[in-house]
Order: structure tokens, then C-alpha cells, then sequence
């Protein structure tokens, strides 16, 4: 009975933090099946070949992940260290003294030397046994306490490792998705700059006529030199973009395998499931991990609570011992010994009930950090059920708009040319289709990217 004593509080988990289903509304996307999204493995998930492979690439080079892996490790070594001390620790001693006592009897008297001897000589032994030093009676459960801590912190790691893991493919993701689309505002720019080009080169000739005015002239160039600094700017951040996916990856990649541009192409699954339960949460790895680190605290209670009980340690140990190493292993050489020893702390001074309190506001403080983590996971995934609602609408309006956009700078070109209307209109038109087509690139981005993020945010990633 005592030894299945166990001091620390039985564990419940905590009540979900979060409301029971996500949010509904005008801005969320209805409902849309139950599929499990942690089931889908990244290389089902993301379909573009090329990013398939950057992803591999980075699993296998990025240097946190490494961290994590040997972080992994550490605390695995660790639990097994606590585990061992279940269980006795067996040693083999030998032994081998000797021991000279001189004779006894010298003397001096009126000039004369009288000697006597008595018992003198060399007393040898010789002992080998095998036995267990001190090994502790888990009578109250400490050790176990201590060594189911030990593991809960483990699997804390390795759900740790699978978080970063998820993050990692997220992160790699999203910025080879940001380097296309900074390719696609590249060319758009480009293609703005030939367009401003062509505008400076009308009202300068309508200027060297006397048609147009220098002001005319003027605003052209600027527009043409805005052009240029958004193209210079751009070629600086797509390499900087490149540097950014070379550090996730950890090496650098190729150029076959970076964007060209990003367009209507499909880089992800089309679709992920809406309607979907919020305890969807509780396999998140950082959820997971939090819980985790709750339960080793809860364990250390036990140990807390364990100490306020009797220590009862066994010291044995069998073997033979001698005089002469001839006859070591002899018979009648056999001994053994065995004590058993207690001890129980009559004053300290409030340490073991200080130890108590510590471990009891440790637990208090990691069921806080693990209601928090499913908060956190709630509003992540709600944000990104949010904008997935409404990116498709998004689109379709800068869609429709940059069309416009084009087909009116085409038309105030056409006019300002036939002296219909003044080089303000055509200005105006020019910049407003640059920045309707900016704007278009910028949310295809974000469809993507959101797409991304709601993976993650459901636990996706980690297969």
C-alpha cells in the first residue's frame, strides 16, 4: 500500500478557454466539411513542386530546427537519467590492505640495550563483493513524481520541436510566396515605366509644338522617375527577399527553384474546412506543449509534498573476504551486510513548505500560460477564418477595378491626344491603374499567404 502512494493532485485538464466553435458571421466563410487538417500533410498541402522542394530543403537545413532536435535530446537524456533512480544502482568493489605493526619492547638502561619483541608483522586482507549503496524506498512517491515530471518536460520538447517544425514550413512558405509576388510588382512597374515613358515622350513633342504645356512635361517626368525608384526599390527587396529565404532554409537556393512570379496560379490546396469545432486547438503543438509543462508541474507537487515524509534508504552488499588472496574465493569467505536507514526533518526552518508554495505557483502559472496558449490559438485561427471569408470578394473587386483602371487610362490617353482633355486626366488615370494593379497583386498575396496561416493555425504541417 505504501508503495503505491502518489502525493501529487490528480491531474484534470483545464476547461477549453475558448468559446465552443468559432466565430460566425459576414466576414467567415460557411461552413465547408470536418476534415482534419492536422491529417493533411504539408506535401498534400502545398502543390507547387518548387516549394515543395525549397520546404524539404529547409527541414533538413534550418538551424532552429536543429536546436530543437538536439533540445529534444537533452531533455529525453534527462528523463532517463531521473528513471534510473527507480531502481537500484549495483557496484562491484574490490579491496586489497596491508597493514604493518612494528615489535614492541626496545629499551635503554646505564648504557645497556635490552630488545624484546612482541607480536609484530604484516596483516594483509583481501574483499570483493557486490551490493547497493543507499538506495531510497519510493515509499510517498518522489522519485516517481520526480521522474514523471522529468518526462512530461520531455514530451513538452517534442511537441516543442513539432511547433517549430510547423512554423519553419509556414514561414519558408510564405516568404518564396512574398518573393513572387515582389516579382509580379516588379514587372508591373516596369510595364509602368515603359507606359510613363511613352507619356513624356508625347508632351514633349506636344510641348516642342506649342500644344502642351511645360507643366505637362513636368508631371510626365516625375511619374517616369517615381517608376524608376519603385523598379530600384523592388530589385533591392526581391534580393532581400532571397537572403530571407536562404536564412530559413539554411543553405542557399537555387535559382530553378525560386519564383518568377506569383499570378492566378494555385500553390495550395483551394480549399481548407470551416466548420469546424474549436478543440481543433487542443492538437496544436504549442497547445500541447503548454499542457505538457502543466503536467510536469503538477508532478512536482508531489515530490514537494513527498518530502514532508520519512527518507528510507537500503544499503546492502554480498561477497567474500580474506587474509590471503589465494583463498579469496575459498569457502567460508562468504559475508553480507544489509542496513536499512530513515530520516525525517524534525525542523527547517519553512523549506519544505516553502519548496511546497514554489511548486504550487509554478502549476498555478502554467495552467494560466496553457489557457493563454488556447486563447492565442483561437484568435490566430479566427483571424485567419476572417480574412478567408472575404479574400475571394477582395479579389473579384480589384479585379474588376484594375480592368477599369486600364480601360480608362487607355481612354484619357486617347483623348488627351485628340485635345479633348487636359494631360491632368490622363496623369490621374495613369496612377490610379499603377495602383490598382499593386493593389491586386498585394491581395493574391494575401490569399495565398492566408491560406498558409490557417494551416498553421489548425495544426496543419507537421506530417
Amino acid at each position: 500500500m505504501l508503495a503505491g502512494c502518489d502525493l501529487a493532485p490528480h491531474y484534470h485538464r483545464p476547461a477549453l478557454a475558448a468559446p465552443s466553435t468559432f466565430p460566425q458571421g459576414p466576414a467567415y466563410a460557411p461552413a465547408a466539411g470536418t476534415v482534419d487538417v492536422a491529417a493533411i500533410g504539408w506535401r498534400d498541402f502545398f502543390v507547387d513542386d518548387r516549394l515543395r522542394r525549397v520546404i524539404a530543403l529547409g527541414l533538413a537545413n534550418n538551424r532552429d530546427l536543429r536546436v530543437a532536435a538536439a533540445n529534444v535530446l537533452a531533455a529525453r537524456a534527462q528523463y532517463r537519467a531521473e528513471r534510473a533512480d527507480l531502481f537500484p544502482t549495483i557496484a562491484a568493489n574490490a579491496s586489497a590492505s596491508a597493514r604493518n605493526t612494528p615489535s614492541s619492547g626496545s629499551s635503554l638502561s646505564s648504557g645497556t640495550t635490552s630488545t624484546g619483541t612482541t607480536g609484530g608483522g604484516t596483516v594483509k586482507s583481501y574483499a570483493v563483493d557486490v551490493g547497493v549503496s543507499s538506495f531510497e524506498l519510493d515509499l510517498f512517491g518522489r522519485v516517481r513524481n520526480l521522474t514523471k515530471a522529468a518526462q512530461d518536460a520531455y514530451f513538452a520538447t517534442q511537441a516543442a520541436q513539432d511547433a517549430t517544425r510547423i512554423g519553419l514550413i509556414s514561414e519558408i512558405a510564405t516568404a518564396w510566396l512574398t518573393m513572387a509576388s515582389d516579382q509580379d510588382q516588379l514587372a508591373i512597374s516596369r510595364e509602368t515605366l515603359t507606359s510613363f515613358q511613352r507619356s513624356v515622350d508625347i508632351t514633349g513633342a506636344q510641348f516642342r509644338k506649342g500644344i502642351a504645356s511645360e507643366l505637362d512635361v513636368q508631371q510626365a517626368e516625375t511619374n517616369l522617375q517615381d517608376a524608376r525608384y519603385a523598379i530600384a526599390q523592388l530589385t533591392t527587396q526581391i534580393a532581400q527577399d532571397q537572403n530571407a529565404l536562404n536564412l530559413l532554409v539554411g543553405t542557399t537556393v537555387t535559382a530553378d527553384l525560386l519564383p518568377a512570379q506569383l499570378g492566378t496560379a494555385d500553390y495550395t490546396l483551394a480549399q481548407l474546412p470551416a466548420g469546424i469545432d474549436s478543440t481543433v486547438l487542443l492538437k496544436r503543438p504549442d497547445v500541447i506543449e503548454a499542457e505538457d509543462q502543466l503536467k510536469a508541474q503538477n508532478a512536482n507537487i508531489g515530490a514537494a509534498r513527498a518530502a514532508f515524509f520519512p527518507t528510507i534508504s537500503l544499503t546492502t552488499a554480498a561477497g567474500t573476504a580474506s587474509s590471503s588472496l589465494s583463498s579469496l574465493f575459498s569457502g567460508g569467505t562468504f559475508s553480507w551486510n544489509a542496513t536499512g536507514a530513515s530520516a525525517l526533518t524534525l525542523f527547517d526552518f519553512g523549506r519544505n513548505r516553502a519548496n511546497l508554495r514554489y511548486a504550487e505557483a509554478n502549476r498555478d502559472a502554467a495552467v494560466a500560460t496553457y489557457e493563454k496558449s488556447v486563447q492565442t490559438a483561437f484568435r490566430e485561427v479566427s483571424d485567419a477564418l476572417a480574412q478567408r471569408g472575404t479574400i475571394g470578394e477582395q479579389i473579384a473587386a480589384h479585379e474588376a477595378g484594375a480592368t477599369a483602371a486600364g480601360k480608362a487610362a487607355t481612354l484619357s490617353e486617347a483623348r488627351y491626344r485628340g485635345g479633348i482633355d487636359s494631360f491632368l486626366t490622363t496623369l490621374i488615370a495613369q496612377r490610379t491603374l499603377y495602383t490598382a494593379q499593386q493593389a491586386l497583386a498585394t491581395t493574391r498575396l494575401q490569399r495565398e499567404t492566408n491560406l498558409v496561416t490557417l494551416y498553421q493555425t489548425l495544426g496543419g504541417g507537421i506530417g
